[in-house]
């Protein structure tokens, strides 16, 4: 079925398509935002699982499972939902499974977001400099746009400090507004407006796989090995320079690997084949459909 859906915009002139006739709805979220002045959003599209706006990390000092296994921040899709890294306790070893919430924001929500993303500076080919940081992630914005889909990178912007001499005026401000613009898409996930956030429970769940090796974290009792239910390991390669695979859990199994997650925790060894591996569970998100979203980490 064919549906008709409408953002909110504060100038026509700036967006390719203007729907009349479209009745506004108030969600969760929605009074977290205030209007742009920089409209930039697009007709939503039919496909709820498109993805509208994302900010996520990569690279940086971490390993290779990690780097394949790192989720987003947040990712919102064309139906409002966001789907988001919630926290998780300080403690070692930590949970198997990472922390994944969701919530939905109304269609104006959504639109002011868009909005404010460009009006942050979302654009490709922004120059946001290179600061005189060592081994830091870079912060990736992606925004899809009436003008298409606009990302930019920021190397260093939580770690960067404000007088960095590497970085000119108009760099600092550029970076100020992104982390400015991060900060209030924070508030919607850790500040909701309208219901509290719930788990999200993905339809395929990945697990970045490796020969276990014994941790030599000095802890006098060594973790019990779990019997892995899913697609038997280690899966297909993901990096065979440094031996990290990759298996996708669906259906009925997708119930079973995370069953057995309650009785895990990041470093418990998992038995499949005979042999023993360690592995990192992975959510797949609407946009994604297997391992091989996965190879592209950075």
């Amino acid at each position: 079925m064919t549906r008709l859906r409408c953002l909110s915009t504060a100038a026509a002139a700036a967006t390719l398509f203007l729907l009349s006739g479209c009745a506004q709805t108030v969600g969760a979220g929605a009074e977290a935002l205030s209007p742009s002045a920089a409209p930039a959003s697009p007709v939503l599209p039919d496909d709820d699982d498109a993805l509208m706006l994302r900010v996520a990390y990569t690279g940086g000092f971490v390993g290779p499972d990690m780097l394949a296994g790192r989720m987003p921040e947040t990712s919102v899709y064309a139906d409002g939902r966001v789907i988001f890294d919630g926290p998780v306790p300080a403690i070692y070893p930590g949970p198997a499974l990472p922390n994944v919430q969701v919530l939905t924001i109304s269609p104006d929500a959504l639109g002011t977001l868009l909005d404010k993303a460009v009006a942050a500076g979302v654009q490709d080919g922004a120059d946001l400099g290179h600061p005189g940081v060592a081994d830091a992630p870079t912060t990736e914005i992606t925004v899809r746009t009436a003008a298409g889909e606009q990302t930019v990178g920021a190397e260093a912007l939580n770690e960067a400090q404000a007088d960095d001499p590497l970085l000119t005026a108009p760099q600092k401000q550029a970076r100020k507004k992104l982390l400015a613009f991060i900060e209030e898409l924070n508030r919607i996930t850790t500040q909701p407006a309208g219901g509290t956030p719930q788990q999200y429970r993905p339809e395929v769940l990945a697990a970045i796989v490796r020969p276990y090796v014994e941790p030599g974290d000095g802890l006098p009792e060594r973790p019990k090995k779990v019997g892995w239910p899913g697609p038997a390991l280690p899966g297909e390669s993901l990096n065979p320079t440094v031996g990290i695979n990759c298996v996708a859990a669906t259906g009925k199994q997708v119930d079973a690997v995370l069953a057995a997650a309650k009785e895990a925790n990041a470093a418990t060894p998992w038995t499949s084949g005979g042999k023993t591996y360690s592995v990192r569970l992975r959510p797949l998100l609407p946009d994604e459909t297997g391992c091989a979203d996965l190879k592209a980490a950075r």
